[in-house]
């Protein structure tokens, strides 16, 4: 899974726990862990969902002032068969 250098600065700070993905295969799965360029990821939990329940607050955790805001960003995403609610956290920096 890719994520944005700027994505993966807020999740290190604590501001983001919540990441959402539309794809055909998942790539991550819950209790694993993702190595970054900025270190090491926990995937805490991994849940399909349909883009339309994404709530205020999940919203906000994934770094979105609010749902409208995550809809303009989902608009922008390719098209997947899958919809998942990620929760991420900062394990550590890894050695290189």
């Amino acid at each position: 899974m890719l994520l944005k250098r700027e994505l993966l600065e807020e999740i290190k700070a604590g501001r983001v726990d919540v990441i959402f993905r539309r794809w055909n295969r998942p790539t991550v799965k819950a209790s694993g862990t993702l190595k970054t360029k900025v270190g090491l990821l926990a995937i805490k939990s991994v849940t399909d969902m349909s883009p339309d329940d994404v709530s205020e607050r999940d919203a906000q955790r994934a770094g979105f002032a609010d749902v409208s805001a995550f809809r303009r960003w989902l608009d922008t995403m390719k098209d997947g068969a899958l919809f998942q609610r990620i929760e991420v956290g900062f394990i550590g920096e890894t050695a290189e």
